[in-house]
């Protein structure tokens, strides 16, 4: 889920920020240009951790700008397939639900909701009620800013996106009050 990777990223810098604090303006830009993006391979990039080593500037002949090769340290999150996580639900509607998983969009498919839960299309917001029968006398639901367990069952990397599906339909799974 979260790892600690060293990775390098390559910074253009205009010349009229060549000077003393040169240093201190690299910093700044790689934190503003990783920090919060995806990549396909590594994953997201939550947080630059420590800079390990900026390169010499190597200037571009025909701009005038100098490019700054960075390698830094960095906590991301990547998701894996069969990983348990903790969700709120963005969108519900009748072929399932959205849940954010951190930075993650997570789609739980109705056929992979519990049978016990029912698109109610009458009720606002949007939900998926339980009938009461499988967890005692309390009614469950799925609704836009509910908290829910669920289980990625499969992933897609993009060049710049994570798609991710997920399931609710084990134990253990589900919305907040049944999952604990």
């Amino acid at each position: 889920m979260f790892f600690l990777k060293q990775l390098s990223h390559t910074i253009n810098l205009h010349p009229q920020y060549f000077g003393p604090q040169i240093r201190a303006y690299l910093t700044r830009r790689l934190y503003e240009e990783v920090e919060g993006t995806c990549s396909g391979q590594y994953g997201y990039i939550i947080s630059v951790v420590d800079i390990v080593e900026v390169g010499k500037g190597v200037l571009q002949t025909n701009t005038g700008f100098a490019q700054f090769q960075i390698q830094y340290k960095a906590i991301v999150f990547k998701p894996f397939r069969n990983q348990v996580v903790d969700g709120i639900v963005a969108t519900v509607n009748k072929i399932g639900f959205w849940a954010d998983v951190g930075p993650l969009q997570v789609f739980v498919s109705s056929h992979l909701i519990p049978s016990y839960l029912k698109f109610d299309p009458n009720s606002n917001p949007p939900a998926y009620i339980g009938d009461g029968q499988e967890i005692g006398e309390a009614s469950v639901r799925i609704e836009k800013g509910e908290k829910v367990r669920l289980r990625i069952v499969g992933t897609r990397v993009d060049a710049t996106e994570i798609y991710a599906i997920g399931t609710i339909k084990e134990d253990y799974l589900g919305p907040a009050q049944v999952a604990q």
